[in-house]
Parts: C-alpha cells; structure tokens; sequence
C-alpha cells in the first residue's frame, strides 16, 4: 500500500536526520525505556497524502489533527504538563490557561467540523460528521495507553471497511497502511505514535466512517465516539483523584 511505503519512507528519513538533535525525539514510555517519535509524524503526512487523494477536506482533516497532536507532543512535554481530559483543560481555560489539552480539544473539534461540512450536504448530516472525525481522532488517542494499541485498534476497526467500494474503501486502505506500518516498533517499543500519529490515524478512520456511511450510521458512530469521550474523561478524573 502506498500510505504504508510513505510512512516506512518518512520514518527512516526522521531517524535518519532528527531535525533539532536526538533529544526532541525521544521520549520516555510506560516502561520507563526509551523510544522515538519518528513513527507519529510519518504516520500523519503519510495518511494525510493519502486522504487528500481521496477528497480535500478529509485530508485537511487528518493533517490538522496531526498537527494539533504534534503541538502538544512538544508543549506538554517541555512544561511537563500530565493534565488529562476535558475537565482538566477547560477549567485551565477557565481560569485563563490555555494549554496544549485545549489547542487539541478546539483545533481537532473545528478541523472535524469544517471537513464535515464539505463532506456531507445536509446540515445534521454535517454536525454527525463532524462529531465523527473529532471524535474517532481522540478515540484512537485515548486507546493509546500501552504499545501497539492505538495502531491495532486502528486496523481492527479500518480493516472492514477494505471490503466496501468507493472512497470509504480507499480511505480505509490509508488508514490500514499506516497503521501496520507503524504497528513493529509500537510493539517492540522502539518507536511511539504520540499525540500526533495518534490522533491523525483516527481522523483517518473517522473520515472512512463518514463517507461510507449514511444519517442512521453517522448517528450510531457520533453516538459512541461520545460516550467514548465521556468514559474517557471520567477515567481521567478518576485518576487524578486517586494520585492526588
């Protein structure tokens, strides 16, 4: 697949150059060992490209929540920031902060938004498709708790989707590309998706529900990507009661 050669490309060509030194792309996973960033960025160009053949919009979609993702990959790790959830960052906001967490929460939001307004023609239609794309974005970040879950779960939900027609087949294919291309080092803990890759491959994802899909379906998709949201957040909070 091509999205999955762009990424290996892209990957090799990160490791290979580090722009601004080793350190900026490292970073310390759950196990305390250390892995790079590479796979996040590549990932995000690669199914960006490859959803912009499919239509503009989606395209878009995809490169501006990777980059939202990449904004808070770099800020919250320089200011050290373990805020999580919704809560967290819209009380931030509140109280005139406004963090990394927030940038994500409103650049992926309106970036969904927008893509799917010029996917869809009717105006509920639009608002579901929207809610969809954000929503499967910061699913697919939210799962991303141990190595290869974010990629896996991508597949698992992408690969149905190669057995239709059309630009939801073709978005699909973007979206498992990536995601296998980046799944290795996920799992041997080499290489981390981050915030970025994350967060790009679902709105991938998301962009191939919403074109495959009609009202009954975008309703059944934003439907759960909330309650996702939702669980995720309370889980957030949880946490942070308990450790605090």
């Amino acid at each position: 697949m091509v999205a999955a050669a762009v990424t290996h490309l892209g990957q090799a060509a990160l490791r290979a150059t580090a722009p601004g030194g080793r350190a900026r792309w490292e970073r310390r996973n759950h196990a305390g060992r250390t892995v790079g960033l590479y796979a996040g960025p590549a990932a995000a160009v690669a199914a960006a490209a490859g959803a912009s053949r499919v239509h503009p919009a989606a395209g878009a979609a995809v490169l501006a929540a990777g980059a939202c993702g990449a904004y808070d990959d770099v800020v919250a790790h320089v200011r050290a920031d373990t805020r999580r959830g919704f809560r967290a960052h819209l009380g931030a906001l509140r109280q005139g902060e406004v963090t990394s967490g927030a940038v994500k929460l409103f650049g992926i939001s309106g970036a969904g938004l927008v893509a799917g307004a010029l996917l869809k023609e009717r105006p509920l239609d639009k608002l579901l498709a929207g809610i969809v794309i954000a929503g499967a974005a910061h699913f697919v970040n939210l799962v991303d708790v141990r190595p290869g879950r974010a990629a896996g779960t991508v597949l698992a939900l992408a690969a149905p989707g190669l057995l239709r027609t059309g630009p939801a087949a073709e978005l699909s294919a973007v979206a498992v590309g990536a995601a296998a291309a980046v799944l290795p080092g996920d799992v041997g803990e080499r290489t981390m998706l981050g915030d970025t890759g994350a967060h790009a491959l679902g709105a991938t994802l998301g962009a191939a529900v919403v074109v495959g899909n009609r009202r009954a379906g975008l309703l059944a998709h934003a439907v759960a990507v909330v309650a996702a949201a939702v669980y995720g957040d309370r889980v957030s909070a949880w946490a942070r009661a308990v450790s605090g």
